[in-house]
């Protein structure tokens, strides 16, 4: 039996979600959370297999849940249950530690399918943020000249915002000003020729600077 929990703030939705996964065969709901904070400290004394996030919940963002969880519970697999597609949310998402990235218009039966894909060592994704995920790693290239380096602080600072940091949190972990942060950002922009965060963890990971 494979015990999924559900983060969800929308009381409707969550519980439909928990219908579903107890209607299903193999699945049970073994707890529902309006926060992640509420999460978190709920897993602490009982740690499901599968743990469904929404991204935009009062209090601490879903992203920066997963973030906590990745790194308190390595085993539990979070899959992001959201209405958001935009390549921020999901590459952040991702980096953070999500193993799937699924839209809540996916259909029920395909959805508890992407449930058991997670379980069984896959990584699901709705098929309109897989083709984001392509689209955006095929724009870009490795630069040409090497003068295009990051420095190590850079780089760091790369690496933290891949590890899903914030540029609040990311500033706090290098004992800095979020205004520092901001400069060094711009540096980084300007040398990977890109115009978002999403962008600059797409090329670096295709460059092969950061992990």
């Amino acid at each position: 039996m494979t015990s999924v929990a559900i983060v969800e703030d929308l009381e409707e939705i969550r519980n439909g979600l928990a219908l579903l996964i107890n209607g299903s065969e193999g699945f049970e709901c073994s707890a529902v959370y309006r926060t992640m904070e509420a999460a978190i400290d709920g897993i602490r004394k009982n740690q499901p297999d599968v743990l469904l996030v929404d991204i935009g919940l009062p209090g601490m963002s879903g992203i920066e849940g997963i973030r906590v969880l990745k790194r308190e519970f390595t085993k539990v697999l979070s899959i992001v249950l959201t209405v958001y597609s935009d390549d921020e949310r999901i590459f952040s998402a991702l980096c953070a530690g999500a193993c799937g990235y699924l839209l809540k218009k996916t259909p029920a039966a395909q959805l508890v399918r992407s449930i058991r894909e997670a379980v069984d060592g896959g990584s699901p994704i709705s098929p309109d943020v897989a083709r984001r995920v392509v689209e955006i790693f095929r724009q870009f290239r490795p630069p040409s000249h090497p003068e295009h380096a990051l420095t190590p602080h850079e780089l760091r600072l790369l690496q933290l915002l891949i590890n899903g940091h914030n540029y609040k949190t990311a500033a706090a972990e290098l004992s800095v000003s979020v205004n520092t942060i901001s400069f060094h950002i711009r540096h980084i922009y300007e040398k990977l020729q890109v115009h978002s965060k999403s962008e600059a963890v797409a090329k670096a990971l295709r460059m092969g600077l950061v992990r």
